[in-house]
């Protein structure tokens, strides 16, 4: 059940970066590279550069790398960084989807020169060369916005942790390295993103009830409920009712 949830919750994220447009203009690919490369040395990291226009990674290895025993290519043809998620505890790693796709829809509310202000700053748990599970330090930062909004280039840096781990549960939080203002997950913005009528009209969706069937149900038109369809679509960020049915059940939208 676990591994299904953590596949859940990757499929979520994959369709809801990957379906973004993306507008034409110079590739930042180059500079991105070098950012990455830096972190990957100055802090001797695992850094994995994501471009969800190519659906591409490039990955770096610091000495953490090393010690941890990670066997990883440079270049791989997915922004999904499967090597490392195997090592992952796979409840951390159903975690850390979740927290990147409140991290993401918060993110497509704000400007493209404030979402650099942020990143996910999270401790999970990783299988070392002795596969053992030990906390690993994991931020994640999109470092790059196409002209239309999208966003285009992700960066994972994965190292130890600057001091002792106490806990050993999942811990993820998202910063503002300009304020130094940490947000904790919030249950109260997630119910939020949809009305209750949209919700309503999503749980029928999820029964397979046709537009004229939840007209019928809620004494609407036709015409309402397909905008609140659209509604809907616009505020998940996807361009289908089965990946907003997704999302919605990741983060627990319909439960109230």
């Amino acid at each position: 059940m676990q591994g299904a949830m953590v596949n859940i919750n990757q499929n979520i994220l994959n369709d809801t970066l990957l379906t973004q447009s993306f507008s034409q203009q110079d590739s930042p690919l180059a500079q991105c590279q070098l950012v990455a490369k830096m972190y990957a040395g100055i802090e001797n990291a695992v850094a994995v550069l994501s471009d969800l226009k190519a659906n591409r990674s490039y990955i770096y290895s610091g000495g953490v790398g090393t010690a941890m025993g990670l066997d990883i290519g440079t270049e791989i043809d997915s922004i999904w960084e499967e090597g490392l998620f195997s090592r992952i505890r796979p409840d951390d790693l159903e975690a850390k989807h979740a927290m990147e796709l409140q991290f993401f829809h918060m993110l497509k509310d704000l400007p493209n020169h404030e979402r650099y202000d942020y990143y996910v700053n999270s401790i999970l748990h990783m299988r070392n060369a002795q596969d053992e599970y030990v906390p690993v330090q994991h931020r994640m930062f999109y470092i790059r916005s196409a002209d239309n909004g999208s966003v285009w280039m992700a960066l994972c840096l994965y190292n130890f942790p600057p001091q002792q781990v106490e806990s050993d549960n999942y811990f993820g939080r998202i910063v503002n390295s300009r304020t130094g203002k940490i947000m904790l997950p919030d249950r109260q913005q997630v119910n939020d993103i949809l009305s209750e009528r949209e919700k309503e009209v999503l749980r029928m969706i999820k029964t397979g009830s046709s537009s004229k069937e939840i007209a019928a149900r809620f004494s609407i038109s036709v015409y309402t409920v397909n905008r609140h369809r659209q509604n809907i679509l616009q505020k998940l960020h996807v361009n289908n009712s089965m990946a907003a049915l997704r999302i919605a059940d990741a983060i627990h939208l319909l439960e109230n």
